[in-house]
């Protein structure tokens, strides 16, 4: 069975390395595109940024196209950066934030999201502290409805669009194998609107042969609305992941 990786690039090439390596069979077909969009790099978005007690980056895409766009420094240590996830947290360490200065969800969370987040935020927010959340264009205010609620200030800096996808030839062609051999594929899904962006680019197909693992219940939800026969839900760490997928495979054993 081969695991198609549906996150954003280069997320996705990371993943495929990651599961070959143990062992499974996977390409990518990645169903989101983002790319930097400037605000960080902004004088105004630059201020508010240095102001700030804490910054909340609410994908791997916002640190990976916020540090592309900041100058490059240390990172202050007495501000903390928040991540929704394991992915989050293990992406800013990789570019160079100090892993002692990272919040995110207890690793039994039962879900990695901003629920869980906050958990570990509240304690950490005071009345008056300016919080930045860095994200793409739009998304969730809980959060930051959530954080003003506990008297912080919230401000937010776009650091990246997302697009519909652009498959590589390669991809496409992972498209249309599992498109004409469902049960022999599996979906990895960690974004309902990566699910609708495959709605596009198979307008009409039937999914009910198809398979999923999705890494939240909403994401859950989109797919099983969709029409995929089975779904899956898996914590979205990459040994999660591993495990519910060498599960789904024996059972086609």
């Amino acid at each position: 069975m081969r695991l198609l990786v549906t996150r954003p690039q280069p997320q996705a090439d990371a993943w495929v390395r990651r599961l070959a390596e143990a062992g499974f069979e996977a390409c990518a077909v990645p169903l989101l595109h983002t790319e930097a969009c400037g605000d960080v790099a902004g004088v105004p978005a630059q201020q508010r940024i240095t102001q700030a007690a804490g910054l909340v980056f609410v994908s791997p895409a916002a640190a990976t196209h916020f540090f592309e766009q900041v100058p490059a420094a240390p990172w202050p240590a007495a501000r903390w950066a928040a991540a929704p996830g394991p992915g989050t947290a293990e992406r800013l360490v990789a570019l160079g934030v100090p892993a002692g200065c990272i919040v995110q969800p207890a690793a039994d969370a039962a879900q990695f999201d901003s629920e869980s987040l906050w958990q570990q935020l509240q304690p950490r927010v005071q009345a008056g502290m300016l919080v930045v959340i860095v994200r793409g264009d739009g998304g969730r205010d809980w959060l930051a409805d959530t954080l003003r609620a506990a008297g912080a200030q919230v401000d937010f800096v776009q650091a990246y669009r997302r697009t519909a996808p652009r498959l590589r030839p390669a991809e496409q062609a992972a498209l249309q194998a599992a498109l004409a051999q469902p049960a022999e594929h599996l979906w990895l899904f960690s974004s309902a609107e990566a699910i609708g962006h495959l709605q596009s680019l198979a307008p009409g197909a039937d999914w009910q042969p198809a398979q999923a693992l999705a890494t939240h219940p909403r994401i859950e939800a989109r797919a099983r609305a969709l029409g995929f026969g089975r779904v899956l839900f898996s914590r979205p760490s990459f040994d999660a992941v591993a495990l519910a997928a060498r599960a789904l495979h024996g059972t086609h054993e």
